[in-house]
């Protein structure tokens, strides 16, 4: 094993997860202070997620992405700020590409931009993001035209991009960031004929949802790998990253808690379930895979022991 690194999922109301505070205020402050534990615990990462209503359809907070984000930067000292992942509706990507210049600055230099095509159509339908709903095709073509955009505005303090969805002619992005290294694109998707090659195409890393079975990512890093050598791109200088839940405790029967009656197979389909030393396996077996980077949402994650217990007694044992 090679180590591992991790970054943590804040708390930020999409999956009901601060229902149990009333006050907005006191929601709030309870995801900046999962924010700051993480920068503390050595986490090398904080994410959001770009929803701006929850999941469960029922009207609960759900704080915007980006804004929260620039809050976190001034409460925080070294963890990475990125977003799991910007949808590319809600933001015209030049002005999106300007947004991650300033948090760079804001942060000195802890930016990360990670950018998907979109996929919950009643937030398109009730905020009036492009109607019709696009289909999955267009989507795919304006995420790869937004690709572009972002990737010269965050390189060049002038660029000029022509697309059919997305174009700027002489865009000034001035500063790019806070001038140590471009902004990095991390592009979310795991479609093999359009949304890997345009992780291979410009981004710096891809990300990978929602799976926990090796043989997952060693498949789609092959296809990745092929899309590189089509492209001449380097497929080591790619950030290979995962993001899913984490259920763990000290004990199997504090592990069986924490899942409140869930089944525990059908749980570990998609996230990492266990103690620690099973934890250990877990990874080891996607660190295996190829995968180099983890960014997890911890089970009811203002508790902040499980996320305590997973620095501790986890980490150091994958390198």
């Amino acid at each position: 094993m090679s180590g591992i690194r991790w970054g943590v999922v804040l708390p930020q109301g999409w999956r009901s997860d601060l229902t149990h505070l009333a006050d907005p205020v006191e929601q709030f402050e309870a995801m900046v202070a999962v924010a700051r534990e993480a920068d503390e615990l050595g986490s090398d990462s904080v994410w959001l997620y770009d929803h701006v209503q929850a999941v469960s359809g029922v009207p609960e907070t759900t704080f915007e992405c980006w804004t929260s984000l620039a809050a976190i930067a001034r409460e925080t000292r070294r963890v990475r700020l990125g977003q799991i992942v910007t949808c590319n509706s809600f933001r015209n990507p030049a002005l999106l590409a300007k947004m991650a210049a300033t948090l760079d600055v804001a942060s000195a230099g802890r930016a990360f931009l990670g950018l998907g095509a979109g996929w919950d159509q009643r937030e398109y339908d009730a905020y009036g993001f492009p109607q019709p709903y696009p289909s999955t095709g267009e989507r795919l073509t304006r995420l790869d035209e937004a690709a572009a955009v972002v990737t010269a505005m965050l390189r060049e303090p002038v660029a000029t991009v022509e697309g059919r969805h997305h174009s700027v002619r002489g865009a000034q992005n001035v500063p790019t960031g806070a001038g140590r290294s471009p902004v990095p694109l991390m592009i979310g998707g795991s479609g093999e004929k359009r949304t890997l090659r345009t992780v291979a195409r410009y981004a710096d890393a891809c990300n990978l949802t929602d799976h926990t079975d090796p043989a997952f990512y060693r498949h789609k890093l092959d296809v990745l790998a092929g899309h590189c050598a089509d492209l001449g791109r380097d497929y080591d200088a790619i950030l290979r990253t995962a993001s899913f839940s984490v259920v763990t405790g000290t004990s199997d029967g504090e592990v069986t808690a924490r899942l409140r009656g869930r089944d525990r197979a059908e749980v570990a389909a998609g996230s990492a379930v266990g103690t620690p030393a099973e934890l250990v396996e877990v990874f080891g077996r996607l660190i295996e895979a190829g995968m180099e980077y983890f960014i997890l949402y911890f089970h009811e994650p203002t508790d902040l022991a499980p996320m305590r217990l997973f620095a501790r007694e986890v980490v150091p044992k994958l390198g």
